[in-house]
């Protein structure tokens, strides 16, 4: 039986290309994500201003619920779309948790140099 030598330093590079791959991979999907948005927004405000132009100069009452009714559920659906595109990191971000945990403990131990409970 042959013996096989598990730590192969080729298996490093193999193992860090595909990361490398992986990482890319996500970048890529996240890119798209983005872009699809981006389109989306573009749209909405595009088919929007049309719409509200003419709901505007073929309504007596150019303020009524009628005339943005389209523009209020779209935007409903594209603030959805924005939320999941760029998702609860924009309000809580990827470093607030450990930026707070700081936070509180510089907090605790200025309060315990001075004396403090």
């Amino acid at each position: 039986m042959k013996n096989y030598n598990i730590n192969n330093p080729n298996n490093n590079k193999a193992q860090n290309d595909f990361y490398r791959e992986e990482a890319y991979m996500r970048a890529q999907k996240k890119v798209k994500k983005i872009i699809g948005f981006y389109w989306h927004l573009a749209a909405y405000v595009i088919v929007n201003v049309f719409l509200i132009f003419f709901a505007g100069n073929h309504n007596d009452n150019f303020w009524s619920f009628g005339t943005f009714s389209t523009a209020i559920f779209w935007g409903i659906g594209l603030f959805f779309h924005f939320f999941g595109t760029f998702g609860p990191d924009l309000m809580f971000g990827k470093n607030w948790e450990q930026r707070k945990i700081k936070e509180y403990m510089d907090k605790d131990k200025k309060r315990r140099e001075q004396g403090g409970n």
